[in-house]
């Protein structure tokens, strides 16, 4: 009897090396970078459309936390609970919230990050159809819109009470013009086994003609925000801006909007007086940006709203909160007002951010 019960756990312990065995070599077999510069398809009604110089505009931004980070959300990555949302009903109401608050800017250009197409997370709902219809239903007219994925992983077991699985998501942008041409960029991420839970880093990058023959630039932008080696996140930044640059010297306009994951106010302890002893989200380093380009950190100083929670808890009055959504403009684009919409971080653990701007 002895002999048969031991047999038995051995064979069970065989069982569960063979399979976890099997489980690795799949997750390392899976693994790819995306292809680098891949031309992307430009979608949408926007057939002549042009934007003009010397015209007010609006852009937005707005990580959308794949549907799941309502207020009451924490995220097993950051130290909270959850691995998916809530339920698949949340996700249509969080993205739907978002959208409702995003068009109540009524703005021109927008730009997402953390767009799910197809996730175990996000109850494998096509987030970016969501968007595009509510666009539609808003009654906004004819716009272009493409989509980078950042995020095209294999099946992640963990955490084992409800594993985290398959994700597919990216970068969806908006604009009212027509979008000649949409490049996706790959950045430099994090070796080692991390890569393979991190997203695979990039930006997209959009042409849109202007009456004036020359073209705006549009970077919709997630940088990362964990890196064990910090020259990492340097190099993403090095990277952007030499891209920009050179499109800046052909005569150019260069906006980059989007999820930078660095404190774009410098010190947003100082507006919103939390200190988190991560320190996770440090300013892009002085001198990484060209002197033609100006990081555009969205505050309003007398009444500062931040654009980001920590997600490692439900929020509340005393959650970790800072600014890490902005834009960079480069020197012929005019900044009139950049401030962050206040949702109380009720559909996603990123509040939007707007800039209204002229090209000049």
């Amino acid at each position: 009897m002895l002999k048969k019960i031991i047999k038995s756990i051995l064979i069970v312990i065989l069982a569960i090396i063979i399979f976890l065995a099997a489980y690795v070599a799949y997750v390392l077999l899976s693994y790819h970078r995306i292809e680098d510069n891949l031309k992307l398809d430009v979608n949408g009604d926007a057939a002549e459309a042009t934007l003009k110089t010397e015209e007010l505009y609006r852009i937005t931004s707005a990580n959308l936390g794949f549907g799941a980070y309502s207020d009451d959300y924490s995220f097993f990555m950051d130290g909270g609970t959850e691995s998916w949302a809530y339920s698949k009903e949340a996700v249509h109401e969080n993205i739907a919230g978002s959208m409702d608050s995003i068009l109540s800017l009524s703005p021109n250009l927008m730009l997402f990050q953390e767009v799910d197409l197809d996730s175990t997370r996000s109850y494998h709902v096509d987030e970016e159809a969501l968007i595009v219809d509510a666009l539609k239903e808003a009654g906004t007219g004819d716009v272009n819109y493409t989509f980078a994925i950042n995020y095209d992983s294999p099946f992640l077991l963990y955490p084992f009470t409800q594993p985290h699985g398959k994700s597919k998501a990216g970068l969806l942008t908006v604009s009212p013009a027509t979008i000649t041409d949409s490049y996706r960029k790959s950045l430099p991420i994090e070796e080692g086994l991390s890569k393979l839970i991190d997203l695979d880093r990039c930006y997209c990058k959009n042409y849109i003609e202007l009456e004036n023959g020359k073209q705006l630039v549009l970077y919709n932008v997630h940088l990362s925000a964990y890196t064990t080696d910090p020259s990492t996140a340097t190099n993403q930044v090095v990277i952007l801006n030499e891209d920009m640059l050179e499109e800046y010297n052909k005569g150019n306009y260069i906006i980059a909007g989007g999820d930078m994951n660095k404190d774009v106010l410098g010190d947003s302890s100082a507006y919103f007086g939390t200190t988190s002893t991560e320190n996770w989200a440090q300013p892009i380093p002085d001198g990484l940006l060209d002197d033609v380009f100006t990081l555009v950190g969205p505050i309003d100083e007398s009444n500062p709203v931040p654009s980001c929670r920590n997600a490692d808890s439900p929020y509340t009055k005393d959650s970790f909160v800072l600014t890490i959504d902005g834009f960079i403009v480069s020197s012929n684009v005019e900044v009139l007002k950049a401030n962050v919409l206040d949702t109380g971080f009720k559909y996603s653990d990123h509040n939007p951010v707007y800039m209204d701007f002229i090209l000049k």
